[in-house]
């Protein structure tokens, strides 16, 4: 029989055993899901082999590229460890050269032409990193600051199927492959698109609130199988969108139109319209920028988009149409409006009212107004000038909202 001083001894002994087991994976992981911070989960990797497995997840699953240094430092990273490569599931790249980085990298200084330039070794490492992360599932590519976009050839390598893919790349043979070879492709941004083959060909720029790119040709043809489960569609020419949506079910539309004539803007206007109804699903979001906004126009193509019910069934969003100033017309708006039976957002400009609505009493009672002929409607966004201003229905109740995001209302509504 032991004695008492042996069996305190034993209880002691077996309970520093069960301490130095540390934390089980339930809690590193739960404690890991808490942190937002970087570093601290850089920290986290050292602590034990439990919180470094979960800690190691969470610090490559969502990666941001910025500055030049940062960006070739991680791309070796992912490039030259496999491993770490495996738990990347979405990427987001800043590809724009910054004043003091310019000073750097610039071999002829004072040369405006090199201020945007980025080094040699910057896209080849990029394609490194990308050909290794073969678990990618997101990836965001920005090009700012007249950076050179035709860069699509990093793209060759790899073998990712993306659910959402910003693309502000040149469209040519390279990026028209990759795209070829998306299968779960489901939300899709495009800056750059060009098609001989389209029954459209852009004759002027598209709206100026709109960044565009330089227009590049493809040889290579867009297989009609890719990515068959597209849903969301953002892309600055219309052209992309006939192109797109056609046998693929697409609920969520924003583009803009191509021409500037009234005439011929009519012409896109239809021919858009017809593809958006060959989507295998009906539309729920169409966001259409213009360079101008009229009444004419506005009231024309509401009426191609309640003339079907494709385009009108299960339309919650449009966007964006001239609200009329005189009020037989604005009648005859509302009473279009009133042929959408699920519409709950729309987004009119108002820039050439006069005098323009300037008060939360003038923006409520025109929201009001609206509301009578359109109760389904919760959501207004009024544009003056480039700026939005929202009125929200809340209990019945128009009030201003200042805390909505209207970028992702097409998205959400």
């Amino acid at each position: 029989m032991l004695r008492p001083a042996a069996r305190a001894s034993e209880r002691s002994s077996v309970g520093y055993a069960r301490v130095s087991m540390g934390p089980t994976l339930e809690v590193c992981q739960a404690i890991v899901s808490k942190v937002g911070n970087r570093s601290d989960l850089a920290s986290l990797c050292r602590v034990s082999k439990g919180f470094h497995t979960f800690a190691e997840r969470g610090l490559y699953n969502t990666l941001h590229m910025r500055d030049i240094q940062g960006t070739l430092q991680l791309c070796k990273s992912l490039a030259n460890n496999h491993r770490i490569a495996l738990l990347v599931d979405a990427l987001t790249l800043y590809a724009a050269v910054t004043e003091e980085e310019s000073e750097e990298y610039s071999d002829f200084e004072g040369e405006e032409e090199s201020c945007h330039e980025l080094p040699d070794e910057y896209w080849s490492s990029v394609a490194g990193a990308l050909a290794q992360a073969t678990n990618l599932r997101y990836l965001n590519m920005h090009i700012t600051n007249n950076t050179s976009a035709n860069v699509a050839w990093t793209l060759d390598n790899c073998t990712f199927q993306l659910q959402g893919f910003h693309c502000d790349l040149s469209w040519n043979d390279h990026l028209v492959s990759f795209l070829n070879r998306q299968r779960k492709l489901s939300d899709l941004y495009l800056l750059d698109y060009s098609d001989v083959g389209d029954p459209l060909a852009p004759t002027s720029s598209p709206s100026t609130t709109v960044t565009t790119q330089a227009l590049s040709t493809s040889s290579l043809p867009l297989d009609p199988t890719a990515f068959p489960h597209l849903s969301i569609l953002e892309c600055t020419f219309s052209e992309a969108a006939l192109a797109m949506i056609p046998q693929r079910p697409v609920t969520r539309l924003k583009t803009c139109f191509s021409r500037t004539r009234l005439e011929e803007k009519k012409e896109e206007a239809t021919i858009l319209l017809s593809k958006v109804r060959q989507s295998t699903r009906y539309i729920r979001s169409l966001d259409i920028g213009d360079s101008e906004y009229t009444t004419a126009f506005s009231m024309e193509l509401l009426s191609l988009i309640t003339s079907s019910p494709a385009t009108s069934s299960e339309l919650r969003y449009l966007g964006t149409l001239f609200l009329p100033i005189s009020g037989t017309q604005r009648l005859q708006f509302y009473g279009l409006l009133m042929r959408l039976p699920r519409i709950r957002c729309v987004e009119v400009e108002i820039s050439d009212w006069t005098p323009p609505p300037s008060s939360p009493p003038a923006f409520r009672a025109l929201a009001s107004e609206m509301r009578l002929y359109t109760p389904s409607v919760t959501r207004i966004v009024f544009v003056q000038n480039f700026e939005r201003t929202i009125v929200t229905v809340v209990d019945g109740v128009c009030k201003m909202d200042r805390d909505t995001n209207y970028k992702a209302l097409w998205r959400e509504t």
